[in-house]
């Protein structure tokens, strides 16, 4: 039979090319959008979109419902994907920012997985695969706010894989570094929206470095690699006959796991710090 993947944040990046590659592995994906126009045009190109906004619990429930009533009441995989950017230094995130993106990459994603789990436990199986980040395993300057989110979802992650064991169930990390997508562009209206940076008592190291890399493309980041390589490691995360709790993408990912292990955290920081 074929197997059911649900996938949000699916309009562009890494979500868009996810579906299609594993619908082109024989997978029914369910290529969920936060924005109605982007279901459409999803539906145009061949795929079932269900809207699911994480900030909107009646578009989880109803999204996922819509998933449910196609498939009979299963769902063999979920990843976790859609997310967003709000970069900024700490001392500049005002609180009701850091609350916003928790909403959406985080809080958005639990009550996703707590509707799921339920349907999976029911049919004795089940993979969910949420898409962390480099920024889970090692922080970053400006990257406060998304790196506070993608620790949370680290944590939350392998503690869900413990309660789950011997439920058929598998919780697997995916952690990209630098994947070419529209985040940086879609963080500019969160950044315009809470970062006052023109009062900041650091305004020049703004508009000597983040500012920057805001509006003024660079071509891409040093090591930067396609949406296609998250594919692969999805695709071993959901087929695999025992997956990985994690999966690496990207040389900054691997180094940063190898730094995690072998230095000390003030050795981490001086590294860090050469590029912020």
């Amino acid at each position: 039979m074929t197997k059911t993947l649900l996938i949000t944040g699916c309009s562009s990046g890494i979500g868009h090319a996810a579906a299609n590659d594993m619908r082109a592995r024989g997978w029914r994906v369910f290529a969920s959008c936060r924005q109605q126009r982007d279901c459409d045009r999803l539906r145009a190109e061949g795929f079932e979109s269900p809207r699911i906004d994480y900030t909107d619990a009646d578009s989880i429930q109803t999204g996922l419902a819509e998933v449910l009533k196609s498939t009979g009441g299963t769902l063999d995989a979920l990843f976790n994907n859609g997310a967003h950017g709000l970069p900024g230094a700490v001392e500049d995130l005002p609180t009701d920012g850091l609350r916003e993106i928790f909403e959406t990459n985080v809080f958005g994603w639990h009550e996703l997985i707590r509707q799921v789990v339920p349907v999976m436990r029911a049919q004795g199986r089940g993979r969910i695969v949420q898409n962390s980040s480099v920024l889970g395993l090692v922080t970053y300057p400006w990257r406060g706010a998304y790196a506070a989110t993608k620790f949370a979802i680290e944590g939350l992650s392998d503690t869900l894989r413990l309660e789950l064991s011997g439920t058929g169930i598998d919780v697997i990390l995916i952690e990209p570094g630098p994947v070419t997508s529209k985040i940086r562009e879609n963080s500019i209206p969160h950044f315009e929206k809470h970062i006052d940076w023109k009062n900041s008592p650091i305004r020049d190291r703004y508009e000597g470095s983040l500012l920057k890399r805001l509006y003024e493309s660079s071509g891409p980041d040093a090591f930067e690699l396609p949406p296609a390589a998250v594919s692969k490691k999805l695709a071993h995360a959901l087929e695999a006959r025992r997956p990985r709790p994690r999966y690496y993408v990207t040389t900054p990912t691997y180094i940063a796991g190898t730094l995690r292990r072998v230095l000390s955290t003030r050795a981490i920081d001086r590294i860090l710090l050469r590029y912020r």
